[in-house]
């Protein structure tokens, strides 16, 4: 969707992606691990106990989808007056209406599938933490890009004659949330959460916006990072939020909230962390083997999908696979230490782990996949490029995007012979 023609003319929607792909993170897998939790303590037996349950997650999702989209727009839009030098209100207001839209809708059907899953896998013998975390991240990728895709380029189409549009979305979102924040506080089992939950949202929004800058500056300089991209992201985040769920679970069935269990200390050793020695750490090493032959599977399918035929060798495949355990690794040992620390904090990690964690495997993901790219081009084999050529000093870089690319100077006429250039 990168050379979509909304997407063109309006680049500040490179940096929403990887912050509205974030709130499926920050709110629906929140929605997953706290559900989760209650199937695995007993708690979803009754049947008003679990309407009620539904009824105020899902509205805490609302609220949290309507404010926190919002703000996401408003710093897209600030950065890119600043990098652009200008502001232009129809963008502001497409920017505006199609994160919200695309926030809350995403939630919304998301919301109901993990209802679903949850409800059957607490009847069988299927554990909920491995099931509903990772559906949440995989399914809420497709469905929110496809989402903001489809109404941004809606809205680009008809913007000059149904402007309109925009100021009607935005005004019925903020009118239905007074209504979202009535039923959240009337429900017991949310009203906490409407009050305390916040600062992790919006700090994890923040930290995926970082992710969202290094997307839209590594765009314009490699052929094919937007195709990795979201393949490093999701794979991390998916597999740090089942472990997150886990570590949680175990945690509130084994000790009180304030109290670390005598098998496990905030700061473990990465060996023990994450390969032996506590009891989370067989689950992290299973993540950790998975996600190997997942990562290699995935990159030659994308690299097929988007070059018609397959493209990398040896040394993409192993810098890809370098930097993406190192992502995975980094992310399940800071998921043991910080799930620990909101524990003895007395902070339900439930509500306020995985938004880090999945917004920390967005900036990983995007900053180490760049550097993997730059690795590649720097030892001569970068992605999707021809080898580099030297004219008269110059380093002429042909790739398949652009018919050619001057590195190092600008040549204002390219003279073609029989010969070469």
């Amino acid at each position: 969707m990168q050379n979509w023609k909304v997407f063109v003319h309006i680049s500040e929607l490179f940096i929403l992606v990887p912050s509205l792909l974030g709130l499926k993170g920050n709110l629906d897998m929140c929605l997953a691990s706290r559900l989760s939790t209650q199937a695995n303590l007993g708690n979803m037996s009754g049947r008003s106990e679990i309407f009620h349950m539904i009824l105020g997650n899902i509205a805490l999702v609302q609220v949290q989808a309507t404010v926190a989209s919002f703000i996401v727009s408003m710093f897209a839009i600030a950065v890119g007056a600043i990098i652009n030098g200008t502001i232009i209100f129809d963008h502001v207001m497409l920017l505006t209406a199609s994160a919200m839209f695309t926030a809350t809708s995403s939630c919304f059907v998301l919301d109901f599938v993990l209802v679903a899953v949850i409800l059957v896998s607490s009847r069988t013998t299927m554990n909920p933490d491995n099931l509903a975390t990772p559906l949440a991240a995989s399914i809420g990728d497709v469905v929110s890009i496809s989402l903001l895709a489809g109404i941004a380029t809606l809205l680009f189409e008809n913007i000059d004659t149904h402007l309109w549009v925009t100021f009607v979305m935005v005004a019925v979102y903020v009118f239905l949330l007074p209504f979202w924040m009535l039923l959240v506080y009337r429900n017991k089992y949310t009203r906490s959460v409407l009050s305390t939950g916040w600062v992790p949202v919006l700090s994890a929004l923040f930290i995926s916006g970082m992710g969202g800058l290094v997307l839209d500056k590594a765009v314009g300089i490699f052929n094919g990072f937007v195709v990795f991209q979201p393949i490093i992201n999701g794979i991390g985040g998916n597999l740090v939020s089942v472990q997150a769920s886990k570590i949680s679970t175990m945690l509130h069935q084994s000790s009180i909230i304030g109290i670390i269990p005598p098998h496990a200390k905030i700061f473990e050793l990465p060996w023990r962390a994450l390969f032996h020695g506590v009891p989370y750490a067989k689950t992290a090493r299973i993540l950790i083997a998975m996600s190997i032959p997942g990562q290699v599977l995935f990159i030659f399918v994308a690299d097929y999908i988007h070059m018609s035929r397959s493209t990398i060798g040896f040394p993409f495949v192993l810098s890809y696979l370098f930097v993406s355990t190192v992502q995975i690794m980094l992310l399940l040992y800071i998921a043991h230490v910080i799930i620990h620390m909101m524990w003895k904090w007395k902070i339900d990690p439930d509500n306020s782990a995985i938004p880090y964690l999945t917004a920390l495997g967005d900036l990983f993901g995007s900053s180490f996949l760049m550097l993997a790219f730059m690795f590649l081009r720097s030892i001569g084999h970068p992605y999707g490029e021809k080898a580099s050529e030297t004219v008269d000093g110059l380093g002429l870089l042909t790739t398949t995007s652009d018919p050619a690319t001057i590195v190092g100077g600008m040549l204002s006429d390219l003279i073609h012979d029989g010969s070469g250039i």
